[in-house]
């Protein structure tokens, strides 16, 4: 199942941080775009069959620590 997280940062450099670090982002295979403006990231992954999926709590985490909150 594919799932989209967008998430949005009070400026273009957070969120641009953030993008970069996705590009080879070692716990999941994700797909990383700014979305409607320079300060929203969208986000699309496969998530996980049959088990737990740790990606979403993982992408939240991360976005926070560069200021960014889902939305």
């Amino acid at each position: 199942m594919q799932s989209q997280l967008v998430y949005t940062f009070s400026s273009a450099t957070e969120a641009n941080r953030f993008l970069n670090e996705l590009s080879p982002w070692r716990k999941a295979p994700v797909r990383a775009r700014l979305a409607r403006n320079d300060q929203t990231v969208s986000v699309t992954y496969d998530a996980e069959k049959g088990g737990f999926d740790t990606t979403a709590s993982d992408l939240d985490d991360l976005a926070a620590s560069y200021g960014g909150k889902e939305a």
